[in-house]
């Protein structure tokens, strides 16, 4: 039986490119970038061109770029840290209620500490409300934070639109994008759409788990979570990852040269699969008009979304019902749309990939009209 992979948002297959890219490092080219002999010179190199690549998806410059273990850990340093920069003048902090786990549970540790953390519920449809956001700043606000993409509905943030919005309100206000979702797939250039720090991950783009990295804009401050030695600038100290960072590298710059044709690819998927689940009785379409292409949140009333995912799993069919982090726990996201409890309970999220395919999304639509015959409602 052949497998298909529809859960995407959560993780990507390694690209066998990129995978072989690591084990050449951890076989060949081992030593520690921190190391003052031949070795150590050659891993610092690959380190080093993999910040150039990654910068070059962003039109950035490599300087600003800090890697990390993941995206958690860069969200995570990017609000705390600029809580721990400001500790002395706490004040408030603005962001989304439909934001990843790392970046919600980082607020209520800033809330624990003092600051003032302002939630701002999305649209009925999913997408940021941006006047919202801007409402909620003034002069005390250090920093907001809003997705690009949304994991779980694919809704398409328009983060210059918001920046603009909110540093009229106050020209200090940090502007944080978690663009797990969006890098490599969307043209970003945080210069030019007024982000000052923004956050990705290596397994959301074909590269191994275990690698992430922080864009900085220049003049930013903040106030490293670990402590430790030199590395990435004092900000993410102890010895780089050197496999992990050079396959991120390549992974971000072959997403890059391909991000047009995939985006194309997945648009034409997409609208096929849209029409065909509209055409079934008892299907919902979550996902708001302007989501991104390759993600599709959708609901079955009456059926649970566990068992819907264990029962196409029998088939080979592998999606999920939302964040892979909240591991099977209600939707916050569609809580905070406003959906109701049988929406909530019956979703899915179809999350395509560079190797998806029609005949995969069709083996999907036929085991789900398949589990809708044979499953019994709850």
């Amino acid at each position: 039986m052949e497998e298909i992979y529809l859960d995407n948002s959560a993780t990507t297959p390694t690209d066998p490119e990129v995978a072989q890219l690591a084990l050449k490092m951890m076989c060949e080219n081992y030593g520690n970038p921190s190391s003052l002999h031949r070795k150590g010179f050659d891993a610092q190199l690959a380190v080093d061109k993999a910040r150039e690549q990654v910068a070059a998806v962003l039109s950035a410059d490599p300087r600003r770029i800090v890697f990390t273990a993941n995206d958690t850990e860069a969200n995570n340093l990017a609000i705390c840290g600029t809580a721990q920069a400001l500790r002395r003048a706490k004040g408030r902090m603005v962001v989304g209620a439909a934001e990843h786990a790392s970046v919600g549970r980082a607020m209520d540790w800033c809330e624990s500490e003092g600051w003032e953390v302002i939630r701002i519920a999305p649209n009925p449809d999913g997408t940021p409300n941006i006047a919202a956001f801007a409402a909620a700043v003034d002069e005390r606000t250090a920093l907001v934070s809003c997705m690009a993409v949304n994991s779980e509905t694919g809704a398409l943030t328009d983060i210059k639109a918001l920046s603009k919005a909110v540093k009229a309100k106050n020209p200090k206000t940090l502007v944080h994008c978690d663009a797990v979702q969006a890098f490599g797939r969307i043209r970003l250039n945080p210069k030019a759409m007024g982000i000052d720090l923004l956050s990705a991950s290596g397994h959301k783009i074909n590269a191994p788990k275990g690698v992430g990295m922080l864009y900085m804009a220049q003049g930013v401050r903040l106030v490293p979570l670990i402590h430790g030695s030199s590395q990435e600038g004092g900000l993410h100290p102890g010895t780089e990852h050197v496999p992990n960072i050079a396959a991120f590298g390549l992974a971000a710059e072959k997403m890059d040269r391909s991000r047009e044709k995939l985006w194309k690819q997945y648009t034409a998927l997409k609208e096929e699969l849209t029409e065909k689940l509209e055409q079934m009785d008892g299907v919902y379409i979550n996902s708001p008009q302007n989501a991104v292409p390759y993600i599709l949140n959708l609901s079955v009333p009456g059926y649970r979304s566990e068992i819907l995912i264990h029962y196409l799993e029998r088939l080979g069919l592998y999606v999920s019902s939302g964040s892979a982090c909240a591991k099977g726990a209600r939707s916050h996201v569609l809580t905070a749309m406003g959906l109701s409890d049988e929406r909530i309970d019956s979703a899915l999220r179809v999350s395509m990939g560079q190797y998806t395919t029609r005949q995969h999304l069709q083996a999907f639509l036929q085991g789900l009209e398949q589990a809708m015959q044979n499953v019994a409602k709850k």
